[in-house]
């Protein structure tokens, strides 16, 4: 009978060793400072490896170690000593795949400590008591987007398809409005939609700015 693989911790720490965020789902580390000391080890044993272009292993305390690193952040997923290399490590990709649409490409400690609840949630979409659910990033970011009512439930694509298309909109919105400034001979130094409403005239014209204008883009 085939074992499933087993998990044994994923860590997200910073580049002086710090928590970021962990999840363990071994009883081979029962106590905090059992697990401070595991990530002490793991961070003194990798931190001088060239891990930023591709995974890394390394062998600690009898168990399998996949790594990798990015600007600040050092990511690593464990597994026993008979635990598959390859397994692991698509594990770490998963990982490091959806912090890296959560972060937005973005991926530095900073941005990971402000998205904190989002990194944790994509944990919990990885690994369920060291059994593997999902290891494809963005299905796992947007499990976890989803979890977290990311804009009102939206998830990561339909955010960033809003944001295009406001960007879009903001964009072709200014610079119809900076075309008829210039034919109209605002001053541009003291343009504001009211100040702009009272200079114009007739009325109807007023209502038609104030309709297309007033909107949350400005």
């Amino acid at each position: 009978m085939e074992v499933c693989p087993i998990i044994k911790n994923i860590l997200l720490l910073d580049s002086e060793g710090k928590r970021v965020a962990v999840k363990y789902y071994s009883d081979d580390w029962p106590t905090n400072s059992a697990k401070l000391a595991f990530e002490k080890s793991v961070f003194t044993k990798t931190q001088k490896t060239n891990a930023r272009t591709e995974a890394e292993i390394a062998m600690l305390e009898n168990n399998i170690v996949v790594y990798r690193f990015v600007q600040d952040l050092h990511f690593f997923v464990t597994g026993g000593d008979d635990e598959n290399e390859l397994i692991l490590a698509t594990v770490l990709q998963g990982f490091f795949d959806a912090v890296t649409l959560i972060l937005r490409s973005n991926v530095e400690q900073r941005e990971a400590l402000e998205n904190l609840d989002l990194i944790l949630l994509c944990l919990d979409e990885i690994v369920d008591g060291g059994i593997i659910l999902e290891t494809d990033g963005s299905i796992i970011a947007g499990k976890a987007a989803t979890s977290s009512n990311m804009d009102d439930g939206a998830s990561l694509s339909e955010q960033t398809i809003s944001q295009a298309l406001a960007t879009a909109r903001e964009h072709l919105t200014r610079s119809l409005l900076t075309g008829f400034i210039n034919r109209i001979g605002f001053p541009s130094g003291l343009f504001s939609i009211p100040t702009l409403l009272r200079f114009l005239d007739p009325p109807d014209l007023k209502v038609v700015l104030c309709c297309n204008l007033l909107s949350p883009v400005f």
